[in-house]
């Protein structure tokens, strides 16, 4: 038996908010009204059974809740001023640290809720949602969020979603510059990058990529006893070993390795084997 309608408002039908939307459309359990400045999202949405809002005021006026995946803080600012102290404002977009709690201040009940998984993922309906905010809030917007998200973490307190976002970021951009510095010294030695690339894929795809050493509770040293010791020597002593041999081929071919120079000392206490 199905639970109760959700009435939600989405604001912000652009690459990733308009595949949110239309999973939000398709789920029996919401009654969804949508909202952009540009009117050929609206009517896609509309096609499929959304109700299309002329202002985010109408939009927002009966809704439990409102999802926001707008491009920057200055356009949630603007948005969430429109929408009122009824509903639960979710806040897809990724802001700044300080920015869900300033919402709250102007008296409304704010979840921030940024998501992973890129436009892919929206439309699949596969992306991770992590979500910072209170209980009840969480509870009343959790229909919305499993509607368009297959992993859904409630990080903690009005904030822990959107410092969740940022140091899963963290680990995105870095591995992107340090893509670009494998790719400097894979060139200079000859190799074809489109084959390296084929290589970091699939091997990512069985190993994990940079989350399979991510199941600790703590970054604290680790006892000599503790299973992960054994585990995360190997790591190290492995990484150690090939950071050296990419060093010395980067300094034969003249190839500048900062984050690999910068990598080598730091491995192992970060590993938590000192």
């Amino acid at each position: 038996m199905s639970g109760p309608i959700a009435r939600v408002g989405f604001v912000g039908l652009g690459s990733i908010g308009k595949p949110m939307a239309l999973r939000l459309a398709a789920a029996e359990s919401i009654d969804l009204r949508v909202y952009d400045v540009a009117p050929d999202p609206v009517a896609e949405l509309v096609a499929v059974g959304a109700a299309g809002a002329r202002s985010v005021a109408e939009l927002s006026a009966d809704a439990d809740v409102v999802c926001v995946m707008v491009r920057d803080d200055e356009q949630v600012r603007a948005v969430a001023a429109e929408v009122g102290p009824g509903p639960v404002l979710v806040v897809h977009s990724t802001v700044a640290p300080g920015t869900p709690a300033a919402l709250e201040g102007q008296g409304l009940t704010v979840l921030d809720a940024p998501v992973s998984g890129g436009p892919m993922g929206a439309s699949a309906g596969s992306l991770a949602i992590m979500v910072g905010g209170s209980e009840g809030a969480f509870a009343t917007a959790r229909p919305a969020l499993e509607a368009m998200g297959s992993k859904v973490v409630h990080a903690g307190p009005l904030g822990a979603g959107t410092r969740m976002k940022l140091a899963r970021n963290l680990i995105h951009f870095v591995a992107f510059t340090a893509v670009t510095e494998a790719q400097r010294l894979a060139e200079a030695s000859g190799l074809d990058l489109l084959a390296l690339g084929e290589v970091v894929r699939h091997t990512d795809a069985v190993t994990g990529g940079p989350g399979a050493i991510m199941h600790r509770t703590t970054t604290a040293a680790l006892a000599p006893d503790d299973f992960w010791h054994g585990v995360f020597d190997h790591v190290r002593a492995l990484g150690e070993k090939d950071l050296a041999f990419a060093i010395a081929l980067a300094g034969e071919l003249g190839v500048d390795v900062p984050l690999a120079r910068e990598a080598l000392p730091r491995l192992g206490k970060g590993l938590g084997i000192g």
